[in-house]
């Protein structure tokens, strides 16, 4: 906003581009369309109907000067009472063209029309105050304000010296005693402050209103916040500090959506307000804001985060264990940077549930089936965990774990199948992992979980595809695929011969590898083939450079 003062009486006047005008116009326009005047079948009109109709512009006129008429029209208001109808016909003219825009061929709100709207709400706000309140009252004010918006819009009011040198820093030092003495005309005439380039008239009144108000929270209460961040931008910039404390007292305990929260925490960055209370707002939002100390928020994060790790593996609800697990991944994985969970509060939950595990599924390979349900609940808390880990790229110890539980591999056939293919369910997430090349170990390590777990994964690939919703057979048997296929070309033989065997005796509950098997059987047969024949062709290039 550029602010400046002048002694001139009054300030320039605009003509409007809305005025009372345009109804009977328009009225007029429909009346000549219901006499026929432009229908072509019908016969010719009276000539007092002619001559009556023809003081308003027709629809073709209308149509002609449309272009004429877009742009910026300046306004002017002066002491909240909109222009005259006879002031202007230019401004019958806009009005007309507006009303038909509006109402002919239903398009977009133009920018005119948005200015008269603008000036409807401005000039009702001016003219309706409350009994007692002096704003706006030409008959005890000293100060004529005339603010000047971007769009044209020009408002001329009167407000008192006292009040907003009382209230404003910036209508302190621009009506300073020494000021006003050198501005006094000689006259009894009010002093004349111009402000231009408003972002908003209309925020900009409402914000001087609050001067003449007792109550703030309460005008405040009134507003939306979207209204309040006008109003504390433009008592930020005048100086206006009980202003702002209000609106940072009616941001801190107001709700946001999350487009307002992402304006709030811009604009009060903007303003540095962290003086007169804006780090209590920001509080809601910002972590630093409440503790300002980063290295206490890592530790305070992780410790958050780790105590809704432990409600969700613990929580009794099933369902309500399935939506949140969701919604806890989900929220991890929006955090890219990672630093929110650390690495060793994820494996201390991991160790939390693979203990469980272990007690629960050697009891039940010992016949106690006492709590054999919780072998089904820890294995899905371990396949959960795994998908973090995978996500965060921190998967490698996890598998070195699982690869190694060759104590349960063991007594695996022991437990029925229905409690325990949700054991299986975890490994075919690693095979899909390593397939898919998003966790990387020792070859040491794949063939270690392949010799303890792919036949056990074997044995429940029938049950699991048909019990586990969802399940992705042909994801889950490229991710065993390539993984077979990550290790030297001998234990690729031993993994993938076994499978032929079994593949052919139960097809049904065996998961189909074969185009891992054609793989191999390419690089073992017919590349051993091309190798033989390389050191004759070596031979004989080596002879031909001897002749030569």
């Amino acid at each position: 906003m550029d602010y400046s003062t002048t002694t001139t009486a009054s300030a320039n006047g605009y003509s409007s581009p809305r005025d009372s005008s345009f109804p009977s116009s328009f009225t007029k326009f429909n009346s000549a369309l219901t006499a026929g005047l432009l229908n072509p079948m019908s016969p010719p009109p009276p000539p007092a109907m002619l001559d009556k109709t023809r003081s308003s512009p027709t629809l073709f006129e209308m149509m002609a000067s449309e272009a004429d008429t877009i742009g910026k029209v300046p306004v002017q208001i002066q002491n909240g009472v909109l222009p005259s109808p006879s002031s202007s016909s230019s401004s019958s003219s806009a009005a007309a063209t507006a009303a038909r825009t509006t109402n002919v061929s239903h398009l977009v709100i133009s920018a005119q029309d948005k200015q008269a709207l603008a000036m409807q709400r401005i000039s009702d706000l001016l003219v309706v105050r409350s009994p007692g309140n002096q704003f706006n009252d030409p008959n005890s004010s000293d100060v004529k304000l005339t603010l000047s918006s971007k769009d044209g819009i020009s408002i001329t009011m009167c407000v008192h010296r006292q009040i907003l040198v009382a209230h404003s820093r910036f209508f302190a030092m621009k009506l300073s005693d020494r000021w006003s003495k050198q501005q006094l005309p000689p006259s009894s005439s009010p002093y004349i402050v111009e402000i231009s380039d408003c972002d908003d008239v209309e925020v900009y009144i409402e914000t001087l209103m609050l001067m003449y108000c007792r109550d703030l929270r309460k005008k405040m209460m009134r507003h939306d916040v979207s209204r309040v961040l006008g109003i504390l931008k433009v008592s930020a910039a005048i100086g206006f500090d009980a202003g702002v404390l209000s609106c940072l007292e009616y941001l801190e305990a107001a709700p946001w959506s999350e487009d307002e929260e992402y304006r709030i925490a811009s604009l009060l960055s903007e303003l540095h307000l962290e003086n007169v209370g804006a780090t209590e707002v920001l509080r809601r939002v910002s972590v630093e804001a409440s503790n300002g100390n980063n290295g206490s928020n890592a530790g305070s994060n992780d410790e958050v985060l780790l105590n809704l790790l432990h409600i969700v593996l613990e929580g009794k609800d099933e369902k309500a264990r399935r939506d949140m697990k969701t919604l806890v991944s989900k929220m991890l994985r929006e955090n890219s940077s990672g630093n929110d969970l650390r690495k060793e509060s994820l494996y201390l939950a991991c160790d939390g549930c693979l203990h469980k595990l272990k007690r629960h599924f050697l009891q039940a390979a010992e016949s106690d089936l006492e709590n054999v349900d919780q072998i089904a609940r820890q294995a899905d808390n371990l396949h959960w965990i795994l998908d973090i880990l995978i996500d965060r790229q921190i998967a490698e110890d996890f598998i070195v774990m699982w690869a190694s539980l060759s104590e349960l591999s063991e007594v695996h056939g022991k437990v029925p199948v229905v409690h325990r293919f949700e054991i299986s369910r975890v490994t075919a997430r690693i095979f899909v992992g390593i397939g898919k090349g998003q966790i990387l170990t020792p070859k040491e390590v794949r063939c270690l979980l392949l010799r303890n777990w792919l036949t056990p994964f074997y044995d429940d690939f029938g049950w699991m595809r048909r019990a586990s919703k969802g399940l992705d057979r042909y994801l889950i048997e490229d991710g065993l695929s390539n993984t077979i296929l990550t290790l030297p070309l001998a234990w690729q033989q031993e993994f993938f011969l076994a499978w032929f065997d079994r593949f052919l005796n139960s097809n049904e509950d065996c998961p189909n590898i074969q185009r891992g098997f054609e793989v191999w059987w390419r690089r073992a047969f017919w590349r051993r083939k091309e190798q033989s024949q390389d050191p004759a062709r070596l031979r004989v290039t080596a002879s031909a450079t001897d002749n030569s």
